[in-house]
């Protein structure tokens, strides 16, 4: 005879509207291919997609969106090479 498990299954809980919105923007820029696009396409590509992210949700504070734009400018870097900081602190 097969035991029966006491694991309880919780409620999926609803993401924040921040969360969304953070979410939305990660995908945005894998999807726009704005890793890697030159810094001046990448100012008007933020400009114009916080613009609609504002738009989209009027919830979001003023502080929440720039928050989400520093977090979606990290993001867009292209990634790190490995050994380029060892190289820069050996010199």
């Amino acid at each position: 005879m097969a035991k029966k498990s006491n694991t309880y299954r919780s409620a999926p809980t609803q993401a924040s509207p921040y969360e969304e919105c953070r979410d939305e923007l990660f995908q945005h820029i894998m999807r726009c291919g704005v890793v890697g696009a030159l810094p001046e396409h990448q100012e008007e590509w933020f400009a114009e997609t916080m613009k609609y992210l504002t738009d989209r949700y009027p919830e979001l504070s003023p502080e929440q969106l720039t928050e989400l734009r520093t977090l979606g400018l990290r993001f867009a870097q292209p990634p790190k090479k490995p050994g380029a900081n060892d190289a820069a602190s050996a010199a």
